[in-house]
């Protein structure tokens, strides 16, 4: 798995700061995206209740679509907006995508 390009500090949650019950969060979901999104460092920590509790990444649409519209700011930095569409071909910064 790369260093994530999101997140410096992998000893707290991404989202509110906790340092305990750490999870790793692909911010793009599905196998083949999973894969890609460790090849890029497209992962942050999350703890459990930012993860996967109520209103966490996992289930909440709103929050997830914010943490993939970062994902895709924090690439496209890197490698540009042709690469990401080639790579992952779903524009999540459009505000109707």
């Amino acid at each position: 798995m790369a260093k994530s390009i999101l997140q410096d500090d992998m000893s707290c949650c991404y989202l509110c700061g906790r340092q305990y019950g750490l999870q790793v969060h692909h911010l793009l979901s599905g196998v083949a995206n999973r894969k890609l999104s460790d090849r890029y460092g497209l992962t942050v920590r999350l703890c459990a209740e930012c993860h996967t509790g109520d209103g966490g990444a996992q289930y909440e649409k709103n929050l997830n679509r914010k943490l993939k519209a970062e994902a895709q700011e924090a690439f496209e930095a890197i490698y540009g907006h042709e690469k990401w569409m080639e790579t992952f071909r779903k524009n999540y910064l459009e505000v109707d995508a």
